[in-house]
């Protein structure tokens, strides 16, 4: 027994001293692929590290300095208007339209007569219609759509995405809300008077074409009062007395201008703030946020909506905030410039008079703030991530900051 014992304990230190070698190899290499993971894991976070840092970098980075990369100086820019088109810009003048690349270079040319042109734009659709004229021309970033003529004098015009257009035309006392297909025909048309929804003060349109939005303003018992109808001309709307689906009244207040901005959310701006509503086919308020301070200005996008106030300050006149679409103010900023125009142009606020320029991140970082020696400064639209194009009295310029 004994013997047994000792043969089977002389075979397991065997076997292990066999296996030593083979287990340590396997141990050696886990700890191989382990440093390597870790390595790998390192280089991993370094990298993430320096994409933060450049992308903050980037976010804070201001400019002091332009430079012109291209120009047009034979453009006639006295006599016509420009809208950004998509990364393209729409000229409309009262003889005819062009859309310019950021080359200064004509895409394509659309002639028409009109005696006071005036655009709207929803992403790479566009609308110039004459102002107290009944002529509008729709127009796509790849060509002219075509022309639709009003049977009154239009007052206001606004686009959908799809090309479709209502109007605001004038009747002696009466208006009509008109809604007109691409090529021309009527969608549908309404009739409305000073007593009743009021006179219609603004107007929108969804960028699928389905909603119209109208700000109405009237005087009951010696008090202005401001009404927001929505129209759905679909299948919603059938049912329902002038095709209104939803209606919200101020009392008080005037709504001097309302807007969409993006898919089913849409704005009103009050005289003491601004409302949100959302909804395809039914709108509903979302969002009503009262603001005490006089309203000077007014900015928005798909995001986000700006408004400018009196500061009353001796160093700084004015203040600039922007608000989510719930209402909660993002930033706030103070400023001192006297400026004519103030806009989102794709990510980026823009402010500018005659001769200067300021720009703000989303953040409300402060990126540009100079002068431009471009002669009288009419319009500026950023095109890329630094690049702009300026329209000024000498012409029509690609810049990039620096």
């Amino acid at each position: 027994m004994e013997d047994n014992k000792t043969n089977e304990k002389r075979e397991n230190m065997s076997s292990s001293k066999k296996a030593g070698p083979a287990s340590g190899h396997k141990r050696k290499s886990h700890r191989r692929r382990r440093q390597q993971l870790k390595r790998i894991l390192v280089a991993a976070l370094v990298v993430i590290a320096v994409i933060i840092m450049a992308v903050v970098v980037i976010q804070r980075r201001t400019y002091h300095k332009y430079s012109v990369q291209s120009s047009a100086k034979n453009e006639d820019v006295q006599s016509a208007g420009y809208v950004q088109l998509g990364d393209c810009v729409l000229k409309y003048a009262s003889d005819g339209a062009s859309l310019l690349d950021q080359k200064q270079e004509t895409v394509w040319k659309q002639s028409y007569e009109m005696t006071n042109p005036v655009a709207d734009v929803r992403d790479e659709t566009a609308v110039v219609a004459d102002k107290e004229g009944t002529l509008m021309y729709i127009f796509k970033k790849e060509a002219p759509v075509g022309a639709v003529e009003t049977s009154m004098p239009i007052l206001k015009a606004r686009v959908a995405k799809s090309g479709v257009v209502a109007a605001i035309l004038q009747d002696g006392e009466k208006t009509w809300i008109d809604f007109y297909a691409t090529d021309g025909s009527l969608i549908a048309e309404n009739q409305t008077r000073i007593d009743s929804p009021g006179y219609p003060v603004d107007l929108a349109v969804s960028p699928d074409g389905k909603l119209i939005m109208i700000s109405y303003l009237y005087v009951e018992d010696g008090q202005t009062t401001s009404y927001v109808a929505f129209y759905n001309f679909g299948d919603e709307g059938q049912g329902e007395i002038d095709n209104i689906v939803a209606g919200f009244t101020y009392e008080g207040v005037v709504v001097p201008q309302v807007v969409y901005l993006d898919g089913n959310v849409s704005a009103a701006f009050r005289d003491d703030g601004f409302s949100i509503y959302e909804g395809s086919s039914v709108p509903k308020e979302k969002t009503k946020k009262e603001i005490k301070t006089d309203i000077v200005s007014t900015f928005y996008n798909e995001k986000y909506v700006g408004l400018v106030f009196k500061s009353g300050g001796k160093d700084e006149k004015y203040t600039m905030t922007v608000y989510d679409l719930s209402g909660k103010e993002k930033f706030s900023r103070s400023f001192n410039m006297e400026y004519k125009n103030i806009r989102i142009s794709d990510d980026m606020i823009i402010m500018n008079n005659d001769s200067q320029v300021s720009m703000y991140s989303m953040s409300g970082i402060e990126k540009f703030n100079g002068n431009m020696d471009e002669g009288v400064i009419k319009d500026i639209f950023k095109m890329d991530s630094n690049r702009y194009i300026l329209v000024s009295e000498n012409g029509i310029k690609t810049i990039k900051l620096k």
